[in-house]
């Protein structure tokens, strides 16, 4: 499949993860390969709840939350992909390898989220993530997940 431009907006997130406020953390899908790759983004507004802790004056998204992102945007990718029944089913996040966080994210800064397609077996997906700001590297990781029925939760 080729690349496809694609503007998911945030009710087309919503029909495909489970993820609410304040806890939704991609915006926009804005491309989309099926067995390839995606990206998406998450503005990031003085408005996060996680800012009136971390930290108080110096407001820095926590890196743990810029993975979570990440891996929303890895269960996009699956959950769009037209040949996998998701009726049913829910992405879930299995690991992390090889996180390093190398700049922060603040309010004002636009996180785009890129999910890159390792390998897959079956269920189990492995993918590399990459979120950056202006073109500059924020975090990356290796992350790790696997469609589940919703029952069996």
């Amino acid at each position: 499949m080729a690349n496809q431009e694609m503007f998911m907006d945030i009710r087309g997130i919503m029909k495909l993860i489970p993820h609410r406020y304040p806890f939704l953390l991609v915006d926009r899908v804005v491309s989309f390969e099926a067995g390839s790759h995606i990206q998406a983004y998450k503005n990031v507004t003085n408005n996060e709840p996680f800012f009136q802790g971390h930290f108080p004056g110096l407001p820095v998204m926590p890196g743990v939350l810029m993975v979570e992102a990440l891996a929303q945007t890895g269960g996009l990718y699956v959950m769009q992909d037209p040949d996998i029944e998701i009726e049913g089913k829910v992405f879930m996040f299995t690991g992390i390898s090889k996180a390093k966080f190398r700049r922060p994210v603040v309010p004002g800064d636009k996180l785009m989220l890129r999910m890159s397609n390792i390998v897959r077996k079956m269920s189990l997906w492995r993918m590399k993530g990459v979120a950056e700001v202006d073109g500059e590297l924020a975090c990356e990781a290796e992350l790790s997940a696997a469609l589940v029925d919703k029952e069996s939760i």
